[in-house]
């Protein structure tokens, strides 16, 4: 009898981390074949219009998979005056925090001060007001209380500091909307399950973009946790969307 497929549910964080264990290696690999590479472009606006502006000293990059916007910055500040002086890398899967740490020595980042901790972004482990910069990329949907999360880096962000979230969304426009939901339903699990032997991961992520809430509703849990001076930006249509918010 064939076996059932697993069951990933953000409201039981154990079956997220166990989806993202299972596709860490393939991980890169797959966005850039699931996105047409457009996430590099999504990734260095996040970068540009909140990190660059912010120019921190000490920076969060939360739910950072296998680092990819963390190692953005540093790799064009590498060497200069603006560069951190501590970078905190935070995620609650393992596997992905060791591809991190693999990336990291091959793009040459050793001179950085990168602190790798596994943890829930529910409850940061570092203290009141000591980051300057917290991102997120393709993190927030997947969090069981995107509130909570909103609250708990306002707490450790430092007065003045940014909170950049950079997710998948869903177009506005009916047309561009129609091709978008009938690519997540039909051809990316199957692309996924080629690029990882696990379609039944991709068929949950696609799910997690239809079901998340409109970009419009998450600026509005970043005010309620406290932010303020919010905006958002939606990128190629609406398919990825940047937000933010300042402490």
């Amino acid at each position: 009898m064939k076996n059932s497929p697993p069951n990933y549910d953000k409201n039981h964080p154990k079956s997220i981390c166990r989806l993202f264990s299972s596709i860490a290696t393939n991980y890169d690999r797959a966005n850039s074949v699931l996105s047409w590479q457009m996430h590099r472009r999504w990734n260095s606006y996040l970068v540009d219009s909140v990190v660059e502006a912010s120019r921190p000293q000490v920076m969060l990059d939360l739910c950072c998979g296998t680092g990819d916007i963390a190692f953005n910055y540093l790799s064009r500040v590498q060497g200069s005056k603006n560069a951190p002086a501590k970078v905190y890398m935070l995620d609650f899967c393992q596997e992905m925090l060791d591809c991190a740490k693999a990336k990291s020595t091959s793009l040459q980042l050793a001179a950085f001060d990168l602190e790798y901790m596994r943890a829930d972004a529910h409850v940061i482990p570092l203290p009141d007001q000591s980051v300057d910069c917290v991102t997120m990329a393709y993190g927030i949907r997947n969090v069981r209380d995107p509130l909570q999360c909103a609250k708990e880096v306002r707490r450790v962000l430092r007065p003045g500091g940014s909170f950049g979230i950079l997710e998948l969304t869903r177009p506005v426009n009916p047309l561009l909307r129609l091709g978008h939901q009938l690519y997540l339903k039909t051809l990316l699990p199957v692309l996924g399950r080629l690029v990882t032997s696990n379609q039944d991961a991709y068929q949950y992520l696609c799910q997690s973009i239809h079901t998340f809430i409109p970009p419009a509703e998450l600026e509005g849990i970043l005010q309620a946790g406290g932010f303020c001076q919010t905006w958002r930006k939606s990128l190629t249509g609406g398919i990825a969307t940047v937000l933010c918010g300042r402490k």
